[in-house]
């Protein structure tokens, strides 16, 4: 059964190369506007979206896992292309990722995890590294903004 599409998602997403002969120059930076649904389970929030053909996995699923206590964030993408991060603070997970291309074995390690989280919507940003045999690979910055459906129309 599909969620009901209750809020729009703005996505901000940076990624720095682990190599330091690349400068800042080189990052990556993508910027998603979506419609999606958000809602609060006890202390977790929620965000969950459909991916498209500009985010290179059409045909997939994300939600974003946000703990109330800003200890832990978790991706899980359902479809062709599945994964599951989890980015916990004190603590390195090793995670499955699916490229569409291959499948990875990650290293994930919490930067930062920040929230101000409500039933209403508000923010949240988290960064994290990602590494393969204990080499870093990137540095990725996320922020996420939910702005409730009925909100969006004033």
């Amino acid at each position: 059964m599909a969620l009901p599409e209750n809020c729009i998602i703005t996505i901000n997403g940076r990624v720095e190369s682990g190599n330091p002969q690349i400068n800042d120059d080189s990052c990556d930076t993508i910027e998603l506007i979506t419609r999606g649904y958000f809602t609060r389970k006890g202390e977790n929030f929620f965000i969950t979206y459909h991916e498209s053909e500009a985010t290179g996995y059409e045909g997939c699923t994300t939600t974003v896992k946000i703990a109330g206590d800003s200890r832990c964030v978790t991706m899980l993408r359902f479809g062709p292309a599945q994964s599951q991060l989890v980015i916990e603070k004190g603590t390195r997970h090793i995670c499955h990722y699916e490229t569409g291309v291959g499948a990875m074995t990650l290293g994930v390690a919490a930067d930062e995890i920040e929230h101000n989280l409500t039933d209403e919507g508000g923010e949240a940003s988290f960064s994290y590294t990602l590494d393969t045999d204990a080499q870093l690979l990137s540095r990725n910055c996320v922020r996420l903004r939910v702005r409730l459906a009925d909100s969006c129309q004033s």
